[in-house]
């Protein structure tokens, strides 16, 4: 988190970075184990920042509950559109498509 609060130009004090982190943390997490787009490794890095950049947007403004920044940025990333087609399994692998 601390990468991407220095790439958007803000700062923060300590603790408030760990409330941030905690957040972040937290909506990863449940990103990767719910099987959506977002947090699959073919879109890893545009999940990871659209979850960081709502979560520090929603702190700028005021919000400092870590569930509900995690829970908030979920719901901001759930309404997102993928932007291309995840990449065959077979070409991945090397498999021969039929």
């Amino acid at each position: 988190m601390r990468g991407f609060i220095k790439q958007f130009g803000v700062a923060f004090e300590p603790e408030s970075v760990k409330i941030l982190g905690a957040a972040f943390d937290d909506a990863w997490a449940r990103l990767q184990t719910s099987n959506a787009p977002y947090g699959t490794e073919d879109y890893a890095f545009a999940g990871r920042t659209i979850l960081a950049k709502y979560i520090i947007t929603a702190a700028v403004h005021g919000e400092w509950n870590p569930k509900r920044l995690a829970d908030d940025a979920l719901l901001y990333l759930s309404r997102q559109k993928v932007s291309r087609a995840p990449p065959d399994n077979n070409l991945k692998t090397g498999e021969a498509q039929s």
